[in-house]
């Protein structure tokens, strides 16, 4: 398992470097206030997994369509960065998911949680489950 993140403590720059995004906060109470957070795209197969995991489980997801918010370009910057996906195409940071405010991963991660029996465990600490 892919040891969980929080957001970083400052927040990701703009691209001129002189304001911190304006979305970092968006995200960060996002992410702090619900039990469980999946940034996806929609059309996104490996999104629909984790989703499809996730309501199988009997969690009720806060989920985020990248390309139907506002914010999605900006959310999508932060998280990229925060995964730390150098030479990776952005496309393949979600999902993102983030499970009692800290980062757990993408699909990867979620899966292999999953397979070694810790993502119920996970889940039942962040108050997304009751069994």
């Amino acid at each position: 398992m892919q040891v969980m993140k929080d957001l970083p403590a400052s927040p990701v720059r703009s691209a001129g470097g002189a304001q911190p995004l304006p979305v970092y906060e968006k995200l960060t109470a996002l992410v702090s206030s619900n039990a469980v957070v999946v940034f996806t795209i929609s059309g996104c197969c490996m999104c629909h997994v984790v989703k499809q995991l996730l309501f199988g489980l009997g969690v009720a997801p806060t989920i985020v369509e990248l390309d139907r918010d506002s914010s999605g370009s900006d959310i999508h910057a932060i998280l990229f960065h925060l995964s730390g996906a150098a030479g990776v195409q952005p496309q393949l940071v979600v999902p993102a998911v983030f499970v009692g405010g800290k980062f757990v991963g993408g699909i990867e991660s979620v899966m292999a949680c999953h397979i070694n029996g810790t993502l119920v465990p996970l889940l039942r600490d962040a108050g997304a489950l009751w069994l």
